[in-house]
């Protein structure tokens, strides 16, 4: 019984390594054709940003990054060896340090927003 758990548990840690994959590749995608559609308003004279195509692609990474993390865990759970479970450790800090600055510039965005309303008002 337990080849048969380890055999599925491979498995399934690669179907979610793929999905990590394709979500890199949408996010990816939507932020060149949204930088597309900036450079095409920029160059009609029209003030449009990237900043939130920068955001918009930090998020796509950030669950990218937690797919990669649940993938880690299923491979661990398995069979742990300390080159796992540092790579697990690697992951984690990573997606936390990411996911704790993104915030930090999407709450700054979001603010600069609301007075720009603001100020326009």
């Amino acid at each position: 019984m337990q080849p048969l758990i380890v055999l599925f548990m491979t498995r399934l840690a690669v179907a979610i390594d793929f999905a990590t994959g394709v979500l890199i590749a949408l996010g990816v995608l939507e932020a060149i054709v949204r930088t597309g559609a900036v450079y095409v308003a920029l160059g009609r004279g029209t003030d449009a940003g990237g900043e939130s195509i920068r955001l918009r692609l930090g998020k796509w990474l950030a669950l990218a990054l937690e797919f990669a993390l649940a993938s880690d865990i299923v491979r661990t759970a398995v069979a742990p060896s300390w080159d796992e479970i540092g790579k697990l450790a690697a992951i984690m800090a990573l997606r936390t340090i990411l996911n704790y600055f993104l915030e930090r510039e999407f709450d700054q965005a979001v603010r600069m927003q609301a007075e720009a309303i603001r100020a326009a008002a």
